[in-house]
């Protein structure tokens, strides 16, 4: 019996759009004048972006 599929036909599938992931982060002044950091991981289509990107609390 064949194998249905090959090997070179996974590699043919497993081809997509590499986006850059990028680590923003974003520091809050408290109330009691102490200040917390915000981090998150995000996925982007184009670098440029990255002067676009909002993080609320």
């Amino acid at each position: 019996m064949a194998k249905a599929q090959t090997f070179g036909d996974k590699l043919k599938k497993k081809k997509e759009e590499i986006k850059p992931v990028v680590k923003v982060i974003k520091g809050f002044k408290g109330n009691d004048g102490s200040v917390k950091f915000v981090e998150q991981f995000m996925k982007l289509d184009d670098l440029n972006q990255v002067d676009k990107i909002d993080i609320n609390r």
